[in-house]
């Protein structure tokens, strides 16, 4: 998933500082965008983690993603207030220590193997990101002639692609490599909770190291806390943001499109590791089908090389339809196919997913002029659909007893965004509509 922008995107650069420092402080930002995405990413994993670790159903191990997409629409407003107030660098040292307090729960939560705790630790992960992204699209365009902004936002994108990618085929490794079966039926309650806390172990360890990152990232930009003290963050616009979401059919659409997009692309990749694992597909282990779950977002890291090209080529509208399109496709070849055939069109399913979120963004967004950060806020806020969506994708896997039938609720969620591309391309905007 792309990292979402909110509120302003367009700071006041006339007066901030350049040379050494601010350059330092563009390559950190670009390393940042390289850890998050994976540790977003690496929610998949625990996914398949706690399903055999705690016996859950396919509903109750989605609440993982539930817990951590939920802060999204709790946190991004108000990281838009706090961003207004302390600026770009000192918002990146709240949230980096907020991860990184975050990721300290985790240690009693695998010691004590709980599963509440597991899914308290993943929302307060997700509200310290949430602050992190709110201000990482902005300073990029901060840092440097607004001439070239796009170019590098472009890369930071591709560095948050390269990061999802590395870090979770390496944390199949780290994460699901010493996973043993139990037969939960024949042991006893003491037998179960001391393989669950030998298995949180390699969580609990884990999120340590990355505690210990972040608060090193931390100190970093600390060093570098005044590099940006002439870019001051816009006010976060809250009044008539109800009104314009209300009223304008552009950003219901585009809101509705970014929550269903987020929401299939983070059901699919949260199941993936059940789905491979099924005997009709592939019977994978659960080591190796979460380095498969890597290529899944391989796929998408792919597809944002190429999009440039493919969006200068086409209308915007269009390219969405073509590749909410292709995604159906491949889930239906998926769902009525065996074996490797099954296993590799979902995962092909995440080369479709590349362009989807820039363009329902800038889509849903366009012709809003000053409106434009409210807009932006709407969008941001429907990032929630990868909370719900996922649960509702293993609600109907465990209602019907099989995975394959819940691969109905991604389909739904692209025709809606195949249906939103046609809407686009039939409405486009002009300075009479942009209201």
């Amino acid at each position: 998933m792309a990292a979402p922008i909110t509120g302003s995107t367009a700071p006041q650069t006339g007066s901030a500082k350049s040379g050494g420092s601010t350059t330092t402080v563009l390559l950190l930002v670009f390393a940042v965008f390289f850890i998050l995405g994976g540790v977003t990413n690496i929610n998949d994993l625990l996914v398949g983690k706690f399903r055999p670790m705690f016996q859950l159903s396919h509903a109750q191990a989605n609440l993982v993603q539930m817990a951590f997409f939920i802060a999204y629409a709790a946190f991004s407003i108000p990281a838009g207030i706090i961003m207004s107030k302390l600026g770009y660098i000192r918002t990146f040292v709240l949230g980096f220590v907020m991860v990184a307090a975050a990721a300290l729960l985790f240690i009693p939560a695998s010691s004590s193997a709980s599963f509440g705790g597991f899914l308290a630790a993943l929302f307060f992960i997700g509200a310290g990101i949430t602050v992190l992204q709110v201000a990482m699209n902005p300073v990029i365009t901060t840092l440097g002639p607004t001439e070239t902004s796009h170019s590098r936002l472009t890369f930071a994108q591709a560095f948050n692609s390269i990061g999802v990618t590395l870090m979770v085929y390496g944390g199949a490794k780290v994460l699901l490599g010493d996973a043993k079966p139990i037969d939960a039926a024949t042991a006893t309650a003491d037998q179960m909770q001391a393989y669950r806390v030998e298995q949180g172990a390699s969580i609990g360890h884990a999120y340590m190291w990355l505690a210990i990152a972040m608060l090193a990232i931390a100190a970093l930009f600390w060093a570098f806390r005044s590099a940006l003290d002439g870019a001051k963050a816009e006010q976060t616009k809250v009044a008539g943001t109800m009104d314009l979401l209300m009223t304008n059919r552009r950003v219901q659409l585009g809101a509705l499109c970014i929550f269903t997009y987020v929401g299939a692309e983070v059901a699919i990749g949260s199941n993936m590791i059940a789905y491979l694992g099924e005997q009709s597909v592939m019977g994978l282990g659960l080591e190796a089908a979460g380095k498969l779950v890597a290529f899944y977002w391989g796929g998408a890291m792919i597809g944002r090389l190429v999009g440039g090209f493919v969006l200068r080529m086409f209308k915007p509208g269009r390219v969405l339809t073509a590749y909410a399109a292709a995604a159906i496709g491949l889930i239906a070849l998926s769902a009525f196919s065996m074996g490797a055939i099954s296993g590799w069109s979902l995962i092909l399913v995440g080369f479709c997913n590349s362009l989807m979120f820039p363009t329902i963004f800038s889509l849903g967004t366009e012709g809003l002029g000053d409106r434009a950060p409210q807009g932006s806020g709407i969008l941001c806020t429907a990032i929630v659909g990868g909370a719900l969506v996922p649960y509702l994708f293993g609600t109907v896997a465990d209602v019907s007893h099989d995975i394959r039938m819940a691969l109905i609720v991604p389909v739904i969620c692209y025709a809606i965004i195949a249906g939103f591309g046609l809407w686009a391309v039939r409405n486009p905007t002009s300075a009479a509509t942009a209201q």
